[in-house]
């Protein structure tokens, strides 16, 4: 049997190859982009694996996967990203480990996030889920807000003691006019994302792509790309 650690190595570095072919293709420095990897339904000791192998930014998107597991490596040196959709009841759990929420969608849950950062005493960096398969003011299906509910929201965040306001996020829509359309999808997030910066600058993150569409998440501009399958293999869904 395959040493994992040798396994987790190989499909790394094939991830780091796509990477920075897909940067050199569109003309961006390597270091524009930082690898995610998704660790749900992968245990901790492959997280302390992906640690040694220098992964320093980790993500997770149940709350009762991520506790334990973020528990488990809390001596290892990383970011912990929480990108599921989030319920305010799993708020002071997430709080607890998640050096950013990638996936803030309402206004009940800013509140709820800002409330229990200050309670913490730590700054929690968030992510405006942008859905792509929604109208302007709707939801999309997999959470996240239309188009034009940005700029409130990411006000809202600004505003709240205890949270940063990074940038955006979206998943390439199933559904809709960007509906196999990647590429379109990922370029219309960074013209939604330059609309944000011109109010708040800072706010530079933009997250997009996962394994199967992480060159087109390059091309269009995104910093930080979301990668699991394609580092951790392909396992069933626990529970």
């Amino acid at each position: 049997m395959r040493d994992r650690k040798d396994e987790l190595a190989e499909n790394l570095a094939k991830v780091e190859r796509r990477i920075a072919a897909a940067c050199a293709a569109a003309g961006r420095k390597r270091e524009e982009v930082t690898l995610i990897v998704v660790t749900k339904t992968y245990p901790a000791s492959d997280v302390r694996i992906l640690s040694e192998l220098g992964v320093r930014h980790v993500a997770e998107n149940r709350d009762q996967d991520a506790a334990p597991k973020a528990a488990a490596c809390s001596d290892l040196p990383l970011t912990w990203h929480f990108v599921g959709q989030l319920q305010t009841n799993k708020v002071r759990s997430v709080v607890g480990y998640a050096g950013v929420v990638q996936s803030v969608d309402r206004a009940r849950l800013v509140t709820a996030l800002s409330k229990e950062a200050v309670r913490q005493e730590r700054e929690l960096g968030c992510l405006v889920q942008v859905a792509l398969d929604a109208d302007e003011s709707g939801r999309g299906e997999r959470g996240g807000v239309g188009p034009g509910g940005i700029e409130e929201l990411g006000e809202l965040v600004a505003r709240a003691p205890g949270l940063r306001l990074d940038g955006l996020m979206t998943v390439a829509p199933l559904t809709g006019p960007y509906a196999g359309r990647e590429l379109a999808a990922f370029e219309r997030l960074m013209d939604l994302s330059t609309d944000l910066r011109r109010a708040h600058p800072a706010a530079n993150m933009v997250s997009a792509g996962m394994s199967a569409d992480l060159e087109q998440a390059v091309a269009a501009g995104a910093t930080h790309v979301r990668v699991g399958t394609a580092v951790l293999g392909v396992r069933p869904r626990l529970g």
